[in-house]
């Protein structure tokens, strides 16, 4: 049914004018962010790309750093820091080099280094460019505030255990974690376990099953160390497992947070 013009128009008036409004806030809010606004669009949009480039390589660059034995451990670890320290390689991407170029034995603690080290430069870099500028906005609004209080305001081991939580998941974006996780102002050391310890399981994991592809394809059978069957049964149990450890990580991080004084207010 048809309504008046009368009744329709401030209906259309009032939707347009919340919508500039919202609009508004935003942008200020992006102005008030400054440099951070711009690191955040960089950690979604570089990493994927990064992975495409090292994929199209990946057998070379492997075998370069195998070929050069320890130092090319170290420099695959510096590379590792660097690249994904600058939100300019997704982890998984260099956890599956370590794994293609090293196998498990060294490829999963080179891995862990390399986290390490890019979680550092993520944060050096999150917290030369935000500044102060996230703390401010946040202390503006009750219910922000309560989450950060909630992540750094609760002692040592409450804070470790949402890092740890929060590194946990599959889905859960590297560089983006650099830059809330140094901007909401966690302590380094805090910030450098919690991320050691949540994003082992998954590193793990990414760097067996690069290894087991690897060794699949060798073109010597003696090099072959499972079948192909065993392979895929063992990759597909442990993406569910940690798909679960990840689910139920999400959800403590919610009841964690939701819990500080003042949520919601």
């Amino acid at each position: 049914m048809l309504r008046p013009v009368s009744e329709t128009a401030p209906q259309d008036g009032r939707s347009a004018s919340q919508g500039a409004g919202a609009l508004e806030q935003f942008r200020r809010v992006l102005s008030r962010l400054g440099g951070t606004s711009v690191l955040a669009v960089g950690a979604l949009v570089l990493p994927p790309l990064g992975s495409i480039v090292l994929f199209s390589y990946m057998n070379v660059v492997g075998q370069w750093l195998r070929g050069h034995e320890t130092e090319g451990v170290l420099l695959y670890i510096a590379g590792f820091a660097v690249f994904s320290g600058c939100a300019l390689l997704p982890t998984y991407a260099s956890a599956i080099l370590g794994g293609w170029a090293f196998g498990f034995a060294e490829g999963f603690p080179a891995a862990l280094c390399g986290f390490l080290g890019g979680a550092m430069i993520g944060y050096g870099v999150a917290r030369g460019v935000s500044g102060d500028r996230v703390v401010r906005l946040i202390e503006e609004r009750p219910a922000w505030r309560a989450v950060r209080d909630a992540l750094v305001g609760s002692g040592f081991w409450r804070t470790l255990g949402i890092v740890i939580l929060i590194r946990l998941p599959l889905n859960s974006p590297f560089a983006v974690c650099n830059l809330v996780l140094a901007s909401v102002q966690v302590r380094p050391l805090v910030y450098a376990a919690g991320t050691l310890i949540g994003m082992a399981p998954r590193t793990a994991a990414v760097v067996w099953l690069a290894t087991q592809v690897r060794d699949v394809m060798a073109e010597e059978a003696g090099k072959v160390s499972a079948p192909w069957w065993f392979l895929a049964a063992g990759s597909g149990a442990m993406i569910i497992v940690l798909l679960l450890l990840g689910a139920i990580a999400q959800r403590a991080v919610k009841r964690m947070t939701a819990s500080a004084p003042g949520q919601g207010r």
